[in-house]
């Protein structure tokens, strides 16, 4: 359904279960491999390093962002756009035509700007 044009907005672990290809991929796992990128597991450290922030997503606005045991984007196709990136550079979120994808968890806090503005997409 999602690589026939299903609206999708996948969150941390989504954007894993997206990804055409996972670096450090647990033994066995799979993905859906509907999103033309490469994600690295982990990539910010174990549940200790968890961090809050605020990002500027385009299309989206400031937004506060939680990460938690979040990836990251270490390659894009070429019909992947990057919307989001944190401090030292690295893509942590993405549209490739009805999917967004967000390596941190929007749902975390009071703030509905993600949600809100892509329903308004769809």
């Amino acid at each position: 359904a999602i690589a026939g044009g299903l609206p999708t907005l996948a969150t941390c672990a989504g954007l894993i279960y997206c990804a055409r290809e996972v670096r450090d991929a647990a033994v066995g796992q799979q993905t859906l491999g509907v999103l033309d990128v490469v994600v690295g597991r982990n990539a910010f450290g174990s549940q200790v390093d968890s961090f809050e922030t605020t990002l500027d997503v385009k299309g989206y606005g400031s937004v506060p962002a939680t990460f938690i045991r979040a990836p990251r984007v270490v390659e894009l196709g070429p019909g992947v756009q990057a919307i989001a990136t944190v401090g030292d550079g690295s893509v942590v979120g993405v549209q490739q035509g009805r999917i967004t994808a967000l390596a941190f968890h929007p749902e975390q806090n009071e703030d509905l700007t993600i949600h809100r503005t892509w329903v308004t997409q769809l």
